[in-house]
């Protein structure tokens, strides 16, 4: 974070050509940016849930001024969304699309959209409108947890920036169910992930962009400002880094599985002390198109109790802890080792790695094929193995056993809504701690005001947590 308060994401990826004369001495294309009116309507389209998203889951140099280069501007919505513009076709037809690290397809409202309301309050593709149109016609589909968009492959011209992208496949959408995508300030999604996770196979725009000769440095990085109001809502900007929105050196970690932007994460810290649950490490990915940091339940339950945040009472939690706290605290003493203690005291099976649900079978990785759309969750399991880590974490800092079962029942009363989204008292964010993320040895912290999303001014205002919760099981998870 730097002193503007702005997010840099930075992320293998492409560079681009020729640039506006405006900002020639640079060599990078600008395109002033702007913030949409924040209402409560529009909250439903403030993300692609974390229940897309975790569905979804199981299934560099910097620019000189003699380098090329180009710059997409992001406009920025609630500091929630923040989307460009493209063209696609000749003329260029123009659509602003959400730039996503976490998927791989283009896609855009069809002119042969006819059933779907989201198609008519946004831009639609005309094919007979552009002379480099080519019809392709292969079917496709796109799931979502709250929905689905279905259509058909083209093939066209896509223009970013200066830069024209040939021949690039990409999905007419003719149906756009659902809310999501009919309140969303955007016409469509440009994937920015890894071919490996294309539906259909098709090739992603950024590597065609390689392929053609349009870039002559594989990277790209995004801006996002958090101060909207200044009129700048962020940059996209391929073949390197914009030097005047940050300081100091970046720090690199390697993609650990290709699909996503993955990489391993060490301890979450809150108030400068270890959440645990990460402390052996866990999985990350860098995705530009979920609006929340999501991560397991344990840590953001842990999480919801220091800031204030509201929650959802668990009885299975409670019961946990009433009726097999002390066993659970017996057995860590003892130095069990803790992935077995769940299915010691009954509530899990051991499947030779962690607990899973009685009569529930181990999940198989989706490179094996398999989808983890199938599994059950068991409430008393879960809520055991959550208490095992937070029990672990009260261990290690000397607590008594009194202590730790009078807070792992107030955690209790924290589990973070099903809905995704919880609420704090915005009055309460001076006295909120620091959150602070391990990422290649290093630790990168935020302040509650770059964790909490205000919206609205004055006595209407509400404060909503950027942490929202989302359990990935093993092999894949635990995954931030």
């Amino acid at each position: 974070m730097g002193t503007r308060s702005v997010a840099l994401v930075l992320l293998a990826a492409v560079l681009l050509q020729t640039l506006l004369p405006a900002s020639a001495a640079e060599g990078l294309v600008r395109v002033s940016l702007k913030k949409q009116p924040i209402d409560q309507n529009s909250r439903v389209a403030e993300r692609l849930s974390a229940e897309e998203r975790q569905r979804l889951l199981r299934g560099a140099n910097s620019l000189g001024s003699s380098d090329e280069g180009d710059i997409i501007a992001l406009k920025n919505y609630m500091n929630a969304q923040y989307f460009g513009e493209i063209g696609i076709g000749t003329p260029a037809q123009k659509f602003t699309v959400i730039f996503d690290t976490g998927s791989s397809n283009l896609w855009v409202p069809s002119s042969k959209c006819y059933f779907s309301i989201a198609c008519y309050v946004h831009s639609r593709y005309k094919s007979g409108q552009s002379s480099t149109y080519k019809k392709n016609g292969k079917p496709a589909d796109i799931h979502y947890g709250t929905g689905a968009i279905a259509g058909f492959f083209s093939e066209d011209s896509v223009t970013l920036g200066d830069l024209v992208v040939k021949d690039q496949e990409f999905i007419e959408a003719t149906k756009e169910p659902g809310l999501t995508f009919m309140v969303a300030k955007f016409d469509g999604i440009l994937g920015l992930g890894f071919q490996e996770i294309s539906v259909g196979n098709a090739v992603p725009v950024w590597y065609n962009m390689i392929k053609q000769g349009l870039v002559s440095d594989p990277v790209f990085s995004f801006w996002f400002n958090r101060h909207a109001g200044e009129g700048e809502g962020g940059e996209l900007v391929f073949g390197g880094m914009d030097p005047n929105h940050y300081k100091g050196n970046h720090t690199y970690v390697p993609v650990t599985q290709k699909g996503y932007w993955q990489f391993n994460m060490g301890d979450v810290l809150v108030d400068g002390k270890s959440t645990g649950f990460c402390a052996g490490g866990c999985a990350a990915i860098a995705d530009s198109g979920t609006s929340l940091l999501a991560g397991p339940t344990a840590i953001i339950t842990e999480i919801n109790e220091k800031i204030g945040a509201t929650g959802v009472v668990s009885q299975e939690c409670k019961t946990v802890v009433s009726q097999y706290g002390q066993q659970i605290l017996d057995l860590l003493l003892a130095e069990t080792q803790p992935a077995k203690i769940c299915s010691q005291v009954g509530l899990c099976t051991f499947d030779g790695t962690h607990g899973v649900s009685a009569g529930i079978r181990s999940v198989v990785d989706d490179e094996a094929g398999k989808s983890n759309g199938g599994l059950r969750s068991d409430p008393m399991c879960n809520a055991c193995e959550m208490a095992v880590v937070w029990m672990q974490n009260q261990l290690a800092q000397n607590k008594t056993k009194e202590l730790i079962l009078n807070y792992i029942n107030q955690l209790c009363d924290r589990l973070p809504s099903p809905m995704g989204e919880s609420s704090v008292d915005c009055a309460s964010l001076k006295s909120m701690p620091d959150i602070a993320f391990t990422i290649g040895g290093k630790k990168f912290s935020l302040k509650p005001e770059q964790y909490i999303l205000k919206v609205g001014e004055g006595p209407a205002a509400q404060c909503i947590s950027g942490f929202t919760a989302m359990d990935i099981p093993p092999p894949r998870g635990p995954l931030w």
